[in-house]
């Protein structure tokens, strides 16, 4: 119930925000309607449970963020010096890393991670040789190696795996 609820905070305040609307009361309502049915739908969908709504990932994810959205903005300036070259200065390559998540929500939060990041993809996560990683440039795949966004990715699961054990 605390999920359903935690969900349908965070719809209505997206809502809200991208919205705009807060003096027309019946879109208003509507709008609070769509919420609730969205939730409903999710909750009969069987989705609400703690990988379809982390809200136990608590504040850390706030602190992650900011930190990814400046490794995208380093790796798209990156990726536009290297096209605008006169040669290009790209050397596809494949590489495997070792997640250091426990979870399947904390890999897919690295993998998703890699991937937004211009100029490297996920391709493959496998349990036994860890997640396969295309790069435009073979030091943009060498920079996935240096599992500074591993540990960081790991940092919100161990707290999140922390807490959890506390709560048993």
């Amino acid at each position: 119930m605390t999920r359903a609820l935690g969900l349908l905070v965070v719809l209505a305040a997206v809502w809200l925000l991208l919205s705009g609307i807060y003096d027309h009361s019946l879109l208003f309502w509507l709008g609070g309607a769509s919420c609730i049915a969205c939730v409903a739908l999710a909750i009969r969908m069987d989705v609400v449970d703690h990988e379809g709504v982390p809200l136990d990932l608590g504040w850390r994810i706030f602190a992650y963020w900011p930190w990814l959205f400046v490794e995208i903005v380093k790796a798209n300036i990156d990726v536009v010096a290297r096209l605008l070259r006169p040669t290009p200065a790209i050397s596809p390559t494949l590489i495997r890393t070792r997640p250091l998540q426990k979870s399947d929500l904390g890999r897919v939060i690295y993998a998703n991670s890699i991937t937004l990041t211009p100029g490297t993809l996920s391709i493959d996560i496998d349990y036994e040789h860890g997640i396969l990683v295309h790069g435009l440039s073979r030091e943009g795949a060498e920079g996935v190696l240096t599992d500074d966004m591993n540990r960081r990715c790991a940092g919100l699961e161990n707290e999140r795996l922390s807490r959890r054990a506390d709560l048993r």
